[in-house]
C-alpha cells in the first residue's frame, strides 16, 4: 500500500491513503527524510512477522513451562 505524506500537525503526520481517506499517525514512526509529499510504501514483513512469533512463543513458554 502506498500512501502520502499530506501535512504534519504536531506530532502526528496526516496520510492520505490509496483510498481517499485520510489517517494521522505519530511522526515517530516515519523514515527521518520525510516531508510533506513524500509517498510512503507500506508492506508487512512476513519474514519479521515469522521471527517476532517464534520468539514470543519461545518466551511464554519459558515463563509458563517451567
Amino acid at each position: 500500500m502506498k500512501v502520502i505524506i499530506d501535512r504534519f500537525e504536531g506530532e502526528f503526520a496526516v496520510l492520505e491513503l490509496e483510498n481517499g481517506e485520510f489517517v494521522s499517525v505519530s511522526v515517530k514512526i516515519l523514515p527521518e527524510n520525510a516531508s510533506e509529499g513524500s509517498v510512503l510504501n507500506i508492506a508487512c514483513d512476513e519474514n519479521e512477522t515469522e521471527k517476532k512469533r517464534i520468539a514470543a512463543k519461545i518466551k511464554m513458554d519459558s515463563i509458563f513451562h517451567k
